[in-house]
């Protein structure tokens, strides 16, 4: 019943009940807001976890050595190839000319030099025919001097011995001169000829070109993308096929910069491939990038590029982490490089229970998997 004041209010009847059902249920979604959150950013520092991972792998764009038409394609697209095996032929019509070119060139620098040769010997020769007779000369003008002091000869006799002999000076003169001259144009003779060897250079690179017509692969691997065919021309340093490296992988997880705090190598990894729902692996962190391209760079003798933003929150930075895969034996039969992969890290290394709700959650993520 109403009750009236003194002062003429009048005052309601008092509800002494339980607090209203509706305040419960609010405090207790505030409070498990507050829980989510809590776990929501400790998770980010001790348990990281990224769904934007996918799996790489070392890619060899297969270049010839040579240019020339592709006369024959040995492989098959996503075909599996080992070390030397041969992946497509060039046309090798020219470089087997050039080989039986560069093999008549060192032919004929071997005929040079052994013809040089014999022209150092017979210049050789000249040079010893001159030294002898000079030196009959020197002593046939002696006895006739001699005579022509005495008054046997006239002195003219004497002046004809003087001339026989600055002539004979003369040619041996010249035939030293001559196998000088034939010395500097042989240099070095046999294989050490220079003449000699730049034919044979010519010949060891003309044989390598041909040989190199047949392209090989340099590492196991998984043809990829296959796209060249016979009739194509293949130009030399260009890649004309795609080889996967096949002695392994690793996977390239996206991270957000704040949950970096405590990630490290060798943190434990849990990996779930899409290819194989239902299934975690396990795996370790291997490094960390040390820089992103953020398109921002100006290039160097250009102003400053600026980026005006009206949004009230910056988007976070992702930043690479590479993460090791598990043994090739252990891997699902149907990874391939490019599959998308959802990892969650142990940052703290401990097994406390922010990563036993980790692992619950990665299980619920790879078993969803079956549905999408």
């Amino acid at each position: 019943m109403a009750k009236i004041d003194g002062d003429g209010t009048i005052e309601g009847p008092r509800k002494d009940g339980p607090p209203s059902t509706t305040r419960w249920v609010g405090l207790a979604v505030l409070g498990i807001l507050a829980l989510l959150v809590a776990w929501y950013a400790a998770s980010d520092r001790w348990t990281p976890y990224s769904n934007t991972a996918t799996v790489s792998a070392y890619v060899a764009q297969v270049a010839p050595r040579v240019s020339g038409p592709v006369v024959e394609v040995l492989v098959q697209d996503n075909a599996r190839v080992r070390s030397g095996e041969a992946l497509f032929r060039i046309d090798p019509t020219f470089y087997e000319i050039e080989v039986r070119r560069q093999e008549a060139e060192l032919a004929q620098a071997l005929q040079t030099n052994s013809a040089g040769s014999a022209g150092l010997n017979a210049a050789q020769a000249r040079v010893a025919q001159a030294q002898a007779n000079l030196q009959n000369v020197r002593a046939s003008s002696n006895r006739i001097l001699q005579l022509v002091q005495r008054g046997v000869y006239a002195a003219a006799r004497g002046d004809d011995a003087n001339g026989q002999l600055r002539a004979s000076e003369a040619e041996l003169s010249a035939a030293q001169a001559q196998l000088e001259q034939a010395r500097r144009e042989l240099g070095q003779t046999g294989a050490e000829n220079p003449q000699v060897i730049a034919a044979q250079a010519g010949v060891q690179k003309a044989r390598t070109d041909l040989i190199n017509t047949t392209v090989v692969a340099l590492t196991d691997g998984l043809v990829s993308n296959l796209l060249l065919t016979v009739g194509q021309y293949a130009t030399a340093g260009q890649p004309a096929l795609t080889l996967i490296d096949t002695r392994g992988g690793w996977i390239v997880a996206d991270f957000r910069e704040n949950q970096l705090g405590n990630l490290k190598p060798g943190d434990p990894v849990r990996i779930a491939f899409d290819v194989a729902p239902g299934r975690l692996f396990q795996g370790s962190v291997e490094s960390v990038a040390w820089g992103i391209d953020t398109g921002r760079q100006a290039k160097s003798g250009s102003l400053v590029r600026t980026e005006t933003d009206v949004r009230w929150f910056d988007p976070a930075r992702r930043i690479p982490v590479r993460i090791k895969l598990p043994p090739l034996e252990e891997l699902p039969r149907n990874v391939r490089v490019g599959s998308k992969v959802t990892v969650v890290v142990n940052a703290s290394g401990a097994q406390g229970p922010m990563w036993w709700l980790a692992r619950a959650g990665m299980r619920v993520s790879t078993t969803l998997s079956y549905l999408y």
